[in-house]
């Protein structure tokens, strides 16, 4: 394993016991349940822009589903969901995410109908709350919904729904740095590594700081940072473009809803906010790009939407956002825990969107990790490194 490897006698200038690599709402969820679970260790969390002006959590349209077809997907949007669900009877006031509960509706067409029909016999079989609408059931419930072209969709019953990330984070950070967590606003750019075991991470600025364990919770720049220490990881920023829309319809008890087209569209106070992913051929690395990809919008998102629901026709953009994924190419879930050849570097990140949903079950999960060695109550480790490793990806069925 090829890294950058600390000289015997170099002078260490600070030290922390735990150094976390990234403070959006992974990172900061690691730090908090780290605090919450007991750790008295000193705890860094390292951020590169303490603004979050550019951060994935900040420009997340975050939402928690419960249909997934695997079972740590399902176990971890479970806990999630509960988690949230307490921060006011833990913080009061200071707890509010601005939390909507409203379903996910999955629809689907002649050519997906058999598919969705098995995935929602493996909800219900994973204890998720998810009715089966077939097309006249659809139509009675939704009347504005074209279903001319649907076989029937999914819908969430319960433990679904959406919140402002950003405030989940500020909640995350505020209380980490309450119970003694340090938030160092610099950027790392090297990670020192001695035998099998990191040593050291390296800032912009030139300080280095001796760890007991480092996690990389970078987000899109995960697989960056993982090189930093010799590791490869698949992790890469993809540009997502979200559109906020004005028509001439109520989106009272409106779901979010993704139509076979990849199209998706939920409320957003008086408005409705909506996406599509780029085509394959057209979802490049961006670099530093955050501008709103607006012929997608032309091109995918607003046809698909006129079709599913006609009164959209008439609706007026209102704005755009764009925001960088981290994409794990190899299967589009997150990558948790720790590097089999360097035991005290793990792994946080690769989420591919499902980051925000999933943050208190990582964080609660890494937490546990280097408290106990092993998972205590989630077990994740089918999101382990190895698979990295041997090429094989984890088979979701439902990948958004």
């Amino acid at each position: 394993m090829s890294a950058d490897v600390a000289d015997e006698g170099r002078m260490v200038t600070q030290h922390t016991e735990i150094a976390i690599i990234g403070g959006g709402v992974i990172g900061s969820a690691v730090a908090f349940f780290l605090r919450e679970l007991g750790y008295d260790g000193t705890v860094t969390v390292f951020e590169k822009d303490p603004s979050y002006q550019f951060a994935s959590t900040a420009r997340s349209a975050a939402s928690i589903r419960q249909q997934f077809t695997t079972t740590v997907s399902t176990q971890m949007s479970q806990f999630s969901y509960g988690f949230l669900e307490s921060l006011p009877e833990r913080f009061g006031d200071d707890g509010d995410i601005g939390m909507f509960r409203g379903g996910y509706l999955l629809v689907a067409d002649a050519a997906r109908a058999d598919a969705l029909r098995a995935c929602h016999k493996t909800f219900v079989s994973l204890g998720s709350d998810i009715a089966w609408l077939d097309a006249p059931d659809l139509a009675q419930r939704f009347p504005w919904l074209n279903t001319e072209d649907l076989v029937g969709a999914t819908l969430g019953l319960s433990g679904e729904g959406w919140f402002d990330a950003y405030m989940l984070l500020r909640i995350l950070r505020r209380e980490a740095r309450k119970l003694g967590v340090v938030y160092c606003d610099q950027e790392v750019t090297g990670i020192d590594v001695a035998g099998d075991r990191v040593t050291a991470v390296r800032t912009a600025s030139g300080a280095v700081w001796s760890c007991a364990m480092a996690v990389n919770a970078a987000g899109p720049a995960g697989g960056q940072v993982a090189a930093l220490a010799g590791c490869e990881l698949p992790v890469e920023p993809r540009k997502r473009t979200m559109f906020v829309i004005q028509a001439p319809l109520s989106n009272k008890g409106m779901p979010f809803i993704f139509d076979s087209t990849g199209v998706a569209i939920r409320p957003e106070g008086d408005r409705f906010i909506c996406s599509a992913p780029p085509d394959p051929e057209n979802d490049p690395h961006p670099g530093d790009d955050f501008e709103p990809d607006f012929n997608l919008f032309e091109d995918k998102v607003w046809p698909a939407l006129a079709h599913r629901i006609p009164a959209l026709e008439e609706l007026r953009m209102v704005s755009a956002w764009a925001g960088h994924y981290e994409m794990n190419l190899l299967d589009h879930n997150g990558v948790v825990g720790p590097h089999p050849d360097l035991a005290n570097f793990l792994f946080a990140t690769g989420f591919s969107g499902h980051g925000v949903m999933h943050s208190p079950a990582t964080g609660r999960g890494i937490a546990e990790w280097i408290l106990n060695g092993r998972y205590t109550s989630l077990d994740l480790s089918p999101l382990g490194y190895d698979r990295i490793r041997t090429g094989t990806p984890i088979r979701e069925a439902l990948v958004y």
